[in-house]
């Protein structure tokens, strides 16, 4: 390949994102806001990351000149690792490397064999065709085919076997690799496309600082400095963390979350099979444990004894064996379910907190809309970012449920707790206000009293979140052991 300049950059592909609306932005009212502000990231496109390839290969050319589409290969054989490829470029032996990376070595004497005058008229040996030496195309090893050919057996490399790093020759048993300006000059657009993604995919999965965004159709990549469990929010809208690529879920940790699902999903198998198989006593509440298959229970309590029927929890002695009462809902009867454990209890608290603030975050959309039915869409918009404060508030406080939960009392938590607390209040403080009437007349008072209460709602959530991180860093935050 000539020149870097048309490695991968033969796309048709454009940008899914227009740029983004005028952002909801806030001045910082809190003198502690380090930490909360100082995660920098950049949202890139295709595009983009060809630029980025596209630079580190350059760079690398002038170290060790050679044709751009072979730097490539050498990057992606050492995962995008430049000293790795210096050190064995320099500090090895070269012919070895461009055995293993299946290309020819342009300053070797095969590469330098004049390839005989061809005829006006060649065969193509796949196709039996006779066509003009024109609609030929050949490697670095000389082998020879049509173009036609070539494109049909790239195609099905790139789309069907999702292949570009090790595309070899068309010939049995030759082993060299096509080169980018041969693949971008044979196939169709979608085909373009296809390789360009993927083959900048294996750059980003070789560099740590940058990651796909997780929403499905989302061709964006997010690039940040260093690594951190740090939420992202894409161009798409999308918000995920950068570490683990889960859903937004700060001020937890990644290692928290996974403990917290992990539970979530134990706790609520655990959880429906005592309401299956546990009850307590109507008469003494002592948790009785069905293991038989028939109705007639007797609690075990010496002291009560008392004899009932597990499907309605009736005296056995007042049912008189009339079974249909036992088959209709009996509120009393799902009310004997609840449990009664001190750590269940605790559980369920914070779990219910947890859904509902997950509930709400759906919910506030629906409000925005409900109140958009009296205003024209700029009117409106002031509305609209309200309310994108307020769910990024609520998907905060959702999960400090969770590190309330796993969380073991000290002073610190108790500062945390508070932040908790101010920060709920000022969420539903914002919450009632949007969800009452809105009269048109005083649509001016309305909007600065909206945009305070937001200011204050993300002022609030800023100072939670870095009081939090401020505790990982300084190991403040220790662990109930559950």
């Amino acid at each position: 390949m000539d020149s870097d300049d048309n490695i991968l950059c033969d796309s048709d592909s454009k940008d899914e994102f227009g740029d983004d609306d005028d952002c909801f932005c806030f001045e910082a009212e809190s003198d502690k806001l380090e930490y909360y502000e100082d995660f920098h990231y950049d949202i890139l496109s295709t595009e983009d990351i060809v630029d980025e390839m596209l630079k580190l290969i350059k760079e690398v050319n002038t170290i060790v000149e050679i044709p751009p589409t072979i730097t490539r290969i050498f990057l992606n054989h050492f995962n995008w690792d430049r000293e790795k490829l210096y050190e064995c470029y320099y500090g090895g032996d070269p012919e070895s490397l461009f055995k293993e990376a299946h290309v020819v070595n342009p300053r070797s004497n095969v590469a330098k064999i004049e390839i005989k005058s061809f005829q006006k008229i060649e065969l193509c040996e796949v196709c039996l065709r006779k066509l003009s030496c024109k609609m030929m195309t050949s490697l670095a090893c000389g082998h020879r085919y049509c173009n036609e050919c070539w494109k049909t057996y790239l195609s099905t490399k790139i789309m069907d076997e999702g292949e570009v790093q090790s595309i070899s020759c068309f010939t049995l048993g030759c082993d060299i690799l096509v080169d980018d300006q041969t693949i971008m000059e044979l196939v169709d657009p979608t085909v373009k496309s296809k390789y360009q993604y993927l083959i900048t995919n294996s750059f980003i999965l070789c560099n740590r600082l940058m990651k796909h965004c997780p929403k499905p159709g989302c061709s964006r990549v997010i690039k940040v400095r260093h690594v951190a469990p740090r939420n992202i929010t894409c161009s798409c809208g999308h918000t995920f963390c950068f570490q683990c690529s889960e859903n937004g879920h700060e001020p937890i940790s990644c290692q928290l979350l996974q403990k917290w699902n992990k539970k979530c999903k134990d706790d609520s198998a655990s959880l429906n099979w005592i309401a299956t198989n546990t009850k307590d006593c109507p008469k003494c509440s002592v948790r009785i444990e069905k293991n038989g298959g028939c109705n007639h229970m007797t609690c075990k309590n010496l002291n009560c004894k008392y004899e009932f029927c597990w499907l309605c929890s009736r005296s056995w002695t007042s049912h008189n064996f009339n079974w249909e009462k036992c088959n209709r809902y009996n509120e009393e009867t799902i009310k004997s379910k609840e449990l009664s454990q001190s750590d269940l209890q605790k559980y369920d608290f914070y779990y219910s907190c947890y859904m509902n603030h997950a509930l709400y975050s759906t919910v506030e959309i629906k409000i925005a809309e409900m109140q958009q039915n009296n205003m024209t869409w700029n009117e409106a918009q002031f509305l609209k970012k309200a309310v994108d404060v307020l769910c990024e508030c609520r998907q905060t406080l959702m999960y400090t449920y969770v590190f309330a939960y796993f969380l073991a009392k000290s002073n610190e938590s108790a500062i945390f707790e508070g932040n908790q607390s101010d920060l709920q209040s000022a969420v539903e403080g914002l919450s009632e206000f949007l969800e009452r009437e809105l009269l048109m007349e005083n649509i001016t008072k309305i909007k600065q009293i909206i945009q305070d209460k937001s200011r204050y709602c993300d002022k609030r959530r800023r100072v939670l979140l870095n009081h939090v991180h401020e505790g990982y860093e300084n190991d403040t935050w220790k662990d109930v052991d559950l």
